[in-house]
């Protein structure tokens, strides 16, 4: 979810320009530029339909449903050579309307070749609503999709070596105010942590648009989009950033935490729609050539970042 983001209309799209620059419309990020793609398309659509499939009941922070979605997540972590961060659970409690509740992030480490101690975390929530009234709230784009992708990123990384250690975050409670990402930058306080990327919500879009969100923030990252070739078709935005007079997404998702730690971040997310929060969040209606292409564009974001000296 973009926690406490509300539906917005989507103005003309423009090339891109200075990320600096004030605009008033999002900016366009280059023209398409072929490449290879480095993970298994069908089974990325398979996780997101098993991950938003009733049997996990909504995924809502201290069930059995997000029990069930934390086995499958450390099962394809293991099926991709996923080394455990310590552990892959690491459990915390936190207050949500003065009741305690117990929670558990799921992390995932690549070693790095060259930066072992470096980090880059690569993240997105695999909590969802639950159940109401009956109703079971899926979850498909929002965010089953982030954590598909994650695996998408461990098979890329088991056949591409990363420069700097890499974390794959799968965090907890997101719907109820960021709370597994607070809690794990807080953790990890005292580590090197170079860059988030974050993905929530990047499944479905029939504009065929993916916005990135935090490069205005640090200059290199600034550059690293602004020369960044898309190799998809799919449309890369930076907009929804405080300069485009849309809704600001700096602290929309977990992203938020590591943006208030002063932790350069990259969030990728698609815009709001109809389902947004509804039971109606299927995996029957993403858009499923975009959401190829959107984690094409991450994973290729990724390596650019990888390759820097952030």
């Amino acid at each position: 979810m973009k926690f406490y983001k509300f539906s917005i209309l989507l103005f003309t799209v423009i090339f891109f320009t200075s990320c600096g620059q004030k605009a008033t419309q999002p900016k366009e990020v280059t023209q398409p530029d072929k490449t290879e793609v480095l993970y298994d398309d069908i089974a990325l659509l398979n996780h997101i339909k098993t991950l938003s499939s009733d049997a996990f009941e909504g995924r809502k922070t201290g069930t059995v449903g997000a029990e069930k979605a934390r086995v499958y997540i450390i099962e394809q972590f293991k099926a991709q050579e996923v080394k455990t961060f310590g552990k892959f659970e690491h459990q915390f409690t936190f207050k949500n309307r003065d009741k305690e509740i117990e929670a558990v992030n799921v992390l995932g480490v690549v070693k790095g070749t060259v930066f072992p101690d470096k980090y880059i975390v690569v993240s997105a929530h695999y909590d969802h609503l639950g159940s109401r009234n009956g109703e079971i709230y899926n979850g498909a784009d929002d965010d089953a999709s982030g954590v598909a992708a994650l695996f998408a990123f461990a098979e890329m990384l088991k056949k591409n070596p990363p420069k700097h250690s890499v974390i794959l975050a799968a965090f907890d409670a997101e719907e109820m105010g960021l709370q597994g990402a607070k809690y794990f930058v807080e953790k990890m306080k005292d580590s090197k942590i170079i860059a988030n990327i974050n993905m929530d919500m990047i499944s479905r879009s029939p504009k065929n648009e993916l916005y990135v969100v935090g490069s205005r923030y640090t200059e290199k990252l600034k550059s690293l989009i602004e020369d960044f070739k898309n190799p998809t078709q799919a449309k890369l935005l930076v907009g929804h950033d405080g300069t485009d007079g849309k809704m600001d997404w700096t602290y929309s998702s977990d992203h938020g935490p590591f943006h208030k730690a002063n932790i350069p971040f990259l969030y990728f997310g698609n815009e709001d729609h109809a389902a947004y929060h509804k039971p109606t969040d299927d995996f029957e209606d993403i858009t499923p050539e975009f959401y190829k292409n959107a984690v094409t564009i991450i994973q290729a974001v990724f390596r650019d970042l990888d390759a820097s000296s952030l």
